[in-house]
């Protein structure tokens, strides 16, 4: 399976999300580039559309390495992958430091994206986490997480594609798990979009306030 775009893979998605219409779900998507494939199941659901903001702890020498993801969602979160961690060496004193910049930035993108709204309510709610793919799983693990911890009454992890690793490890977290493909043959994310470009902080930001309108609670 392949997608012309993120709003492609979005659509498409939305169409296997329908039964939770139902639910009155709130689309949480993780920046930048699953807040435009959150944005068209948010549409095509009449949800509220908010971001999730996660940040991954590079490793020491290897900043494309992730050794855990932290998130502000639901409180303050840092999460660590031990192994990784153990086979690096990273030291303590680095990820504490690392970690608290990350949290910096993760203060900084929520203040920019929301531009002063506040957090769209989930407690009691049907959260449906997106993003457009998931590869090793570590920053949609994360957001499952902050969903629960922030009291949503169901999480659903939505996305277009994922490694199938990813998808056994997570739906351990999840209430369920809906990915249109989970290729055998998965190397990265992009490889699945005829156009993957890099989503800019100012779309994230536009397409949050157009979905504005529809983030208050059901009645």
């Amino acid at each position: 399976m392949r997608f012309r775009d993120r709003r492609d893979a979005g659509r498409t998605l939305a169409r296997e999300l329908d039964r939770f219409a139902a639910e009155a779900p709130v689309v949480l998507a993780l920046p930048r580039g699953g807040v435009v494939v959150g944005a068209e199941i948010a549409a095509a659901l009449r949800a509220p559309l908010d971001a999730v903001v996660v940040r991954k702890i590079p490793a020491p020498r290897s900043p494309e390495l992730a050794l855990g993801a932290v998130c502000e969602t639901g409180g303050e979160q840092v999460h660590l992958d031990p192994r990784t961690v153990r086979e690096t060496g990273a030291p303590d004193e680095y990820l504490r430091a690392e970690s608290r910049r990350q949290l910096d930035e993760v203060r900084r993108r929520e203040a920019l994206y929301r531009a002063g709204r506040p957090p769209v309510p989930i407690a009691g709610r049907t959260v449906i986490v997106v993003d457009d793919g998931v590869a090793t799983g570590s920053t949609a693990l994360v957001a499952l997480r902050a969903a629960r911890r922030a009291g949503a009454a169901r999480v659903v992890l939505a996305v277009p594609v994922a490694s199938p690793d990813a998808v056994r490890a997570l739906a351990r977290e999840a209430d369920d798990v809906v990915a249109l493909a989970t290729p055998p043959d998965f190397f990265a994310v992009g490889q699945f979009y005829d156009d993957f470009a890099q989503t800019t902080d100012d779309e994230v930001v536009r397409l949050l306030a157009e979905a504005g309108g529809r983030a208050a609670p059901p009645a």
